[in-house]
């Protein structure tokens, strides 16, 4: 099976990138990347690409008077890259509804909540004043509307007593960082499927626990 190939948008640190990187550096990984592109010059992930051999761009949308004008740039990059799944990890722009129909199927970002919850910013803020039990991440297929669209899969964590947004954030990102080479995985390996708006995933392992319940009985 031939390799998928990636291209990465960031704005950031890009530690989502690193787990990605790390995963395509497995040689039985059926993906690799082959472009990363971020909207700031200075976004950390840019050295990560860079010290693991990966080309990257600078594209500012500052640079342009039109958020269609930008969208066309990275089009454009991502194109002459062959890219054939665009990985969304902490790119801080809103995409544009002629890129998201343009790369539609083949769009997929990671959101720090468990979506449909707390679609947005200040995800794990919104979560402690809910006073929900339990967090976590989702990987899903990118659509028209922000944080919505066929989801690949999700992690989930226990919010535990005292937590701060700190606390949280750093232990749901633990597991964004498992979730999305997985994810990509499937989707590399031809497991997922969307079937009227939703995903099938085939041939995939059971879970092996029942249920995360928070708070727990101290005998339990």
């Amino acid at each position: 099976m031939a390799q998928l190939n990636l291209a990465v948008l960031i704005s950031g640190s890009g530690t989502n990138l690193q787990a990605l990187i790390d995963a395509c550096a497995d040689a039985d990984y059926p993906a690799q990347i082959s472009l990363v592109i971020s909207n700031k010059e200075n976004a950390g992930g840019l050295d990560r690409a860079k010290k693991s051999g990966i080309p990257t761009l600078v594209i500012r949308h500052t640079d342009f008077n039109e958020r269609d004008e930008f969208d066309k740039a990275l089009t454009d990059a991502l194109e002459s890259a062959k890219a054939n799944l665009i990985c969304l990890a902490g790119f801080m722009r809103i995409l544009g509804v002629n890129f998201v129909n343009h790369w539609r199927g083949r769009l997929v970002n990671i959101h720090p909540s468990l979506l449909p919850a707390f679609k947005g910013l200040h995800t794990h803020k919104r979560a402690l004043e809910a006073g929900v039990r339990i967090a976590g991440c989702t990987v899903h297929y990118v659509c028209t509307e922000v944080d919505v669209g066929p989801i690949i899969a999700q992690a989930a964590v226990p919010i535990m007593p005292n937590d701060t947004e700190e606390c949280l954030a750093e232990r749901v990102l633990e597991q964004e960082h498992r979730l999305y080479p997985l994810a990509v995985e499937l989707i590399a390996r031809g497991q997922v499927h969307i079937v009227e708006g939703c995903t099938q995933i085939t041939d995939a392992a059971t879970p092996t626990m029942a249920a995360l319940i928070n708070p727990q009985l101290k005998n339990d």
